[in-house]
């Protein structure tokens, strides 16, 4: 069950438009970037079995944080971000080579993209909200809809790297507000960061959700109105409201 603190229901009332983060609320990102790196290992098998014996997928994943915090604020294109990863992987190995660099991020995005598995509670719960709210997603990402077979699902999307901002920031969650036609009290956002979905949103004005699905102790300074481990609890909170 949700736990509700500290906000009368009947401020949901006013409610038109869901928000959802993407990656960690509506499939797994850490399964299906270490189900791409080993497709990029297997290729890597296939063409030098010397750099391949240097890696492994832990390793791959250290050199790509390592560029996020080198390229952030400079870059914020994902595609961009991880071909740089590659690059600098290869150089760590001591066979730096911009064409293979290349070849392994297409290997890894299509895999990335092609490969997602839904959460099971992510259809049942969107079809149940489709006809009665307006869904969008808001995320730091870049897994569009169109690219995972959700095409028909959002009506809005807001992505960082299309409007060179983040969440937590409060311009992204505007740009959002904007994209559904809401005010601040009209949208309600979802997400499983306590730091970028859930203080940005509340730092925006914004109603919002916590997806716990681990069900981790919150030992943070954010204190969520609403904490879920299920999407499916949302319809729980909506049906509440009616």
């Amino acid at each position: 069950m949700f736990f509700l603190l500290n906000r009368p229901m009947k401020a949901l009332q006013g409610i038109k438009a869901i928000s959802f983060d993407a990656d960690g609320t509506l499939w797994d990102f850490d399964k299906v970037m270490r189900h791409s790196l080993h497709h990029v290992l297997t290729e890597l098998e296939n063409s030098d079995t010397q750099v391949a014996d240097m890696l492994d997928i832990d390793k791959m994943i250290e050199i790509r944080n390592k560029v996020v915090e080198e390229l952030r604020g400079k870059v914020t294109n994902l595609e961009q971000v991880r071909l740089e990863a590659f690059r600098q992987t290869l150089r760590y190995v001591g066979r730096p080579d911009d064409s293979l660099a290349a070849h392994l991020n297409q290997v890894y995005l299509r895999h990335r993209f092609e490969d997602i598995e839904l959460f099971n509670d992510v259809l049942p719960t969107l079809n149940a909200l489709r006809y009665r709210y307006t869904l969008g997603i808001l995320s730091n990402g870049n897994s569009y809809p169109e690219r995972c077979g959700l095409e028909d699902i959002f009506e809005f999307t807001v992505f960082s790297q299309d409007y060179g901002v983040e969440k937590p920031g409060p311009r992204i969650f505007q740009i959002a507000l904007g994209k559904a036609g809401c005010s601040r009290g009209e949208l309600f956002h979802v997400g499983d960061s306590l730091e970028t979905d859930v203080r940005g949103a509340i730092n925006s004005g914004i109603p919002c959700a916590w997806l716990n699905r681990k069900r981790l102790r919150n030992d943070s300074d954010i204190r969520t109105e609403y904490e879920i481990s299920s999407l499916l609890e949302l319809l729980e909170i909506f049906l509440l409201n009616t």
